[in-house]
């Protein structure tokens, strides 16, 4: 079975089975200000993530698996070389951040969920997608000329990774003309499902995760926008301050949020996919949707749960 479908539901088990808090506490700690030094030690956070997930999937599942579960031969050796990109990815972050004088962050332990290829890749498919908004949303934070060009060179490696996988996937390979930028602590919560567990002696960084918001598995296989769909909220509820006012999802774009009314339903909220402002970036392929309060802006003040991974297909 190749679907993003199945990718965004792998994905909604991973998140809704992680406790809403856990002991990672080195990591979520916050800081008054992002240096270069943060921002290269949270790319490879992530760089690490990737990077073992893919040892992982090689190490579990032989070629002769992938080719059963219908992904060609050429698949297998290019995602051997996806593979060597991440850990190539890790030494050079690795190097800058001592050439740096900074004390760069060690592997994790990680829980990916691998029970068979197509949940694998469906989930390579995901991270992927995550890492492409996770660079292009830190990239206006860099002060070094260098360090942004070596960023934006690492960026451009992972969208070709995001495209190959989403290909593999029957799935648009490039569904919108633009990416999605995501916060550090939108990136995180989306990560911190599969982090376990970290080194004591990893240098703090300023990021925290929001509580998990999930897509419905019983949501429709195709979504587009004017598809309502249900967003859940694992073992919490959303209410405005006051208990009255409305709360909306914010579906994440380059040119802003699009947001739509978030009707409460029995373990979530209920949401039909806007359609972007004319002039706007569409809300298209791997979204992200958030809930807020808010339905002027999102913040990190703002968000109260998410983001949720939808995709929309154009």
């Amino acid at each position: 079975m190749k679907s993003t479908f199945f990718s965004v539901a792998a994905f909604a088990a991973i998140a809704a089975a992680a406790p809403a808090k856990n002991s990672l506490l080195a990591i979520r700690q916050a800081a008054p200000a992002i240096t270069d030094a943060d921002i290269l030690n949270y790319a490879l956070t992530l760089e690490h993530l990737e990077n073992r997930f893919y040892l992982q999937v090689l190490d579990k599942f032989s070629e002769g698996d992938f080719e059963s579960a219908g992904f060609e031969a050429p698949f297998y050796a290019n995602l051997k070389t996806v593979s060597k990109d991440e850990g190539t990815h890790v030494s050079f972050l690795t190097a800058a951040l001592k050439a740096a004088g900074a004390t760069p962050v060690e592997e994790c332990t990680y829980d990916f969920g691998l029970t068979d290829v197509n949940m694998a890749i469906a989930t390579a498919s995901i991270l992927e997608g995550v890492g492409v908004s996770a660079y292009l949303g830190a990239a206006a934070d860099i002060m070094s000329k260098n360090y942004l060009t070596a960023a934006g060179s690492i960026l451009t490696v992972e969208s070709r990774h995001s495209a190959y996988i989403r290909n593999a996937l029957d799935v648009s390979p490039f569904p919108s003309p633009f990416d999605v930028p995501l916060s550090y602590n939108e990136v995180y919560t989306l990560a911190a499902p599969f982090i376990k567990s970290c080194p004591s002696s990893n240098p703090p960084l300023p990021v925290k995760a929001f509580p998990t918001l999930t897509a419905s598995p019983e949501n429709p296989e195709t979504i587009t926008a004017g598809t309502t769909i249900t967003l859940l909220t694992p073992d919490y509820t959303v209410k405005a301050a006051d208990g009255q006012s409305p709360i909306y999802a914010a579906f994440i774009t380059v040119t802003g949020p699009v947001f739509a009314d978030a009707t409460p339903v029995d373990g979530g909220f209920s949401v039909t996919v806007p359609t972007a402002p004319e002039g706007g970036a569409p809300v298209a392929g791997q979204s992200y949707v958030v809930l807020t309060g808010c339905n002027t802006t999102v913040t990190d003040e703002t968000v109260a749960a998410g983001p949720a991974i939808v995709e929309v297909s154009p």
